[in-house]
Protein backbone atom coordinates (compact mmCIF):
# COMPACT_ATOMS: atom_id res chain seq x y z
CA UNK A 1 0.00 0.00 0.00
CA UNK A 2 2.39 2.44 1.05
CA UNK A 3 4.76 1.77 -2.47
CA UNK A 4 1.81 2.48 -4.17
CA UNK A 5 0.98 5.51 -2.62
CA UNK A 6 4.69 6.53 -3.25
CA UNK A 7 4.48 5.56 -7.27
CA UNK A 8 1.37 8.17 -7.48
CA UNK A 9 3.13 10.91 -5.47
CA UNK A 10 6.15 10.76 -7.67
CA UNK A 11 3.91 10.87 -11.12
CA UNK A 12 1.49 13.32 -9.74
CA UNK A 13 4.79 15.36 -8.92
CA UNK A 14 6.38 14.60 -12.55
CA UNK A 15 3.41 15.89 -14.50
CA UNK A 16 3.16 19.04 -12.07
CA UNK A 17 7.18 19.66 -12.57
CA UNK A 18 6.25 19.41 -16.45
CA UNK A 19 8.72 16.53 -16.70
CA UNK A 20 7.01 14.58 -19.36
CA UNK A 21 6.67 17.47 -21.39
CA UNK A 22 10.74 18.05 -21.08
CA UNK A 23 11.09 14.30 -22.47
CA UNK A 24 9.43 15.01 -25.68
CA UNK A 25 11.16 18.39 -26.57
CA UNK A 26 14.27 16.34 -27.46
CA UNK A 27 12.56 15.36 -30.76
CA UNK A 28 14.35 14.83 -34.16
CA UNK A 29 12.66 17.64 -35.72
CA UNK A 30 13.72 20.21 -33.67
CA UNK A 31 15.92 23.12 -34.39
CA UNK A 32 19.71 22.38 -33.49
CA UNK A 33 22.04 25.12 -32.20
CA UNK A 34 24.53 26.31 -34.32
CA UNK A 35 28.41 24.94 -32.74
CA UNK A 36 30.29 27.86 -31.48
CA UNK A 37 33.26 29.01 -33.33
CA UNK A 38 37.19 27.67 -31.95
CA UNK A 39 38.71 30.29 -29.52
CA UNK A 40 42.59 30.52 -30.30
CA UNK A 41 44.10 31.07 -27.17
CA UNK A 42 47.64 33.35 -27.52
CA UNK A 43 49.52 33.01 -30.29
CA UNK A 44 50.01 29.92 -32.72
CA UNK A 45 53.65 28.92 -33.74
CA UNK A 46 55.45 26.79 -35.43
CA UNK A 47 56.62 24.17 -33.41
CA UNK A 48 60.23 24.25 -32.35
CA UNK A 49 62.59 21.26 -31.35
CA UNK A 50 64.77 22.78 -28.06
CA UNK A 51 67.29 21.33 -26.04
CA UNK A 52 65.53 19.69 -23.44
CA UNK A 53 66.28 17.50 -19.73
CA UNK A 54 64.25 14.29 -18.95
CA UNK A 55 63.62 12.93 -15.08
CA UNK A 56 62.29 9.76 -13.95
CA UNK A 57 60.85 9.02 -10.92
CA UNK A 58 60.23 5.72 -9.08
CA UNK A 59 59.36 4.33 -5.79
CA UNK A 60 63.24 3.33 -4.64
CA UNK A 61 66.64 2.25 -6.34
CA UNK A 62 69.33 -0.46 -5.79
CA UNK A 63 72.47 -0.23 -7.41
CA UNK A 64 73.74 -3.60 -7.21
CA UNK A 65 77.18 -3.31 -9.25
CA UNK A 66 76.63 -2.46 -12.72
CA UNK A 67 72.98 -2.77 -12.36
CA UNK A 68 70.76 0.04 -11.57
CA UNK A 69 67.18 -1.42 -10.90
CA UNK A 70 64.42 0.84 -9.99
CA UNK A 71 61.13 -0.25 -8.39
CA UNK A 72 57.81 1.76 -9.03
CA UNK A 73 59.02 3.46 -11.98
CA UNK A 74 56.28 6.18 -12.99
CA UNK A 75 54.20 5.32 -16.26
CA UNK A 76 55.55 8.71 -17.04
CA UNK A 77 58.95 10.88 -17.45
CA UNK A 78 58.93 14.56 -16.97
CA UNK A 79 60.25 16.43 -20.27
CA UNK A 80 61.59 20.25 -19.71
CA UNK A 81 63.00 22.61 -21.39
CA UNK A 82 65.36 25.68 -19.74
CA UNK A 83 65.20 29.49 -20.27
CA UNK A 84 64.38 30.74 -22.65
CA UNK A 85 61.53 28.73 -23.66
CA UNK A 86 60.24 27.18 -20.20
CA UNK A 87 58.69 24.46 -21.61
CA UNK A 88 57.58 21.45 -19.51
CA UNK A 89 55.56 17.94 -20.72
CA UNK A 90 55.26 14.43 -20.18
CA UNK A 91 56.31 11.77 -22.54
CA UNK A 92 55.44 8.06 -21.92
CA UNK A 93 58.03 5.99 -20.32
CA UNK A 94 58.20 3.09 -22.74
CA UNK A 95 58.51 5.58 -25.39
CA UNK A 96 61.61 7.19 -23.96
CA UNK A 97 63.02 3.22 -23.92
CA UNK A 98 62.67 3.37 -27.36
CA UNK A 99 65.88 5.77 -27.77
CA UNK A 100 67.96 3.03 -27.04
CA UNK A 101 66.76 1.42 -29.93
CA UNK A 102 69.63 -0.05 -31.92
CA UNK A 103 67.81 0.64 -35.69
CA UNK A 104 68.27 4.62 -35.41
CA UNK A 105 70.97 6.38 -36.27
CA UNK A 106 71.39 8.92 -33.22
CA UNK A 107 70.54 6.29 -30.34
CA UNK A 108 71.04 5.95 -26.90
CA UNK A 109 72.71 2.23 -27.96
CA UNK A 110 75.10 3.73 -29.36
CA UNK A 111 75.75 6.73 -27.46
CA UNK A 112 74.38 6.30 -23.79
CA UNK A 113 73.09 9.03 -21.68
CA UNK A 114 74.45 10.58 -18.40
CA UNK A 115 72.23 10.44 -15.63
CA UNK A 116 72.51 11.47 -11.96
CA UNK A 117 70.46 8.99 -9.78
CA UNK A 118 69.11 10.79 -6.81
CA UNK A 119 67.64 8.63 -3.94
CA UNK A 120 66.03 9.98 -0.66
CA UNK A 121 67.14 8.39 2.89
CA UNK A 122 64.06 8.57 4.61
CA UNK A 123 65.47 8.56 7.81
CA UNK A 124 67.84 10.75 7.49
CA UNK A 125 65.69 13.10 5.21
CA UNK A 126 68.84 13.64 2.80
CA UNK A 127 69.74 12.85 -1.05
CA UNK A 128 71.72 10.09 -1.97
CA UNK A 129 73.36 10.56 -5.51
CA UNK A 130 75.43 8.66 -8.02
CA UNK A 131 76.31 9.93 -11.56
CA UNK A 132 76.89 7.01 -14.19
CA UNK A 133 75.92 6.07 -17.92
CA UNK A 134 72.69 4.27 -18.77
CA UNK A 135 72.85 1.25 -20.93
CA UNK A 136 70.21 -0.97 -22.02
CA UNK A 137 66.88 -0.87 -20.48
CA UNK A 138 64.44 -3.76 -19.69
CA UNK A 139 61.24 -2.73 -18.64
CA UNK A 140 59.21 -5.36 -16.80
CA UNK A 141 55.87 -3.85 -15.25
CA UNK A 142 56.74 -1.26 -13.13
CA UNK A 143 60.08 -2.21 -12.59
CA UNK A 144 63.23 -0.70 -14.96
CA UNK A 145 66.38 -2.07 -15.17
CA UNK A 146 69.67 -0.75 -16.81
CA UNK A 147 73.15 -1.46 -16.89
CA UNK A 148 74.93 1.20 -15.65
CA UNK A 149 78.65 2.45 -15.73
CA UNK A 150 78.93 4.69 -12.35
CA UNK A 151 80.93 7.78 -12.90
CA UNK A 152 80.83 8.32 -9.27
CA UNK A 153 79.15 8.40 -5.77
CA UNK A 154 76.70 5.16 -4.79
CA UNK A 155 73.55 5.07 -3.66
CA UNK A 156 74.36 3.58 -0.32
CA UNK A 157 71.58 4.31 2.59
CA UNK A 158 68.88 5.64 -0.16
CA UNK A 159 65.85 3.83 0.65
CA UNK A 160 63.04 6.18 -1.12
CA UNK A 161 61.78 7.89 -3.67
CA UNK A 162 64.05 8.38 -6.91
CA UNK A 163 64.58 10.78 -9.16
CA UNK A 164 66.62 10.25 -12.78
CA UNK A 165 68.06 13.09 -14.85
CA UNK A 166 68.95 12.37 -17.75
CA UNK A 167 71.22 14.60 -20.05
CA UNK A 168 70.31 16.66 -22.46
CA UNK A 169 68.07 15.33 -25.63
CA UNK A 170 67.87 17.35 -28.97
CA UNK A 171 71.68 17.87 -29.20
CA UNK A 172 72.67 17.45 -31.87
CA UNK A 173 69.77 15.91 -33.27
CA UNK A 174 65.83 15.92 -32.79
CA UNK A 175 65.12 12.69 -30.84
CA UNK A 176 62.00 10.41 -30.97
CA UNK A 177 60.49 11.35 -27.48
CA UNK A 178 60.82 14.67 -28.67
CA UNK A 179 57.76 14.75 -31.09
CA UNK A 180 55.54 12.24 -28.83
CA UNK A 181 56.03 14.94 -25.82
CA UNK A 182 52.66 16.33 -24.24
CA UNK A 183 53.99 19.78 -23.64
CA UNK A 184 52.58 22.40 -21.64
CA UNK A 185 54.10 25.62 -23.05
CA UNK A 186 55.41 25.90 -26.63
CA UNK A 187 58.60 27.25 -27.42
CA UNK A 188 59.41 30.64 -28.28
Amino acid sequence: MRSLRLAATLLAASTFLGLPQAAGAQTAGAPQSAPLPGKTIGKPQQPQLVPSMIVLTARSAKLAGQTLTLEGISPSAIVFADRPVRSAGHALTKHLLEEWSSTAPDSFAKDPPNATVSVLNKAKGEVVDAVMVLKSPKLDGDKLVFNVEVIEGNLAGGDGAVSVFLDIINLPLARRTSHRSAWYAGAQ
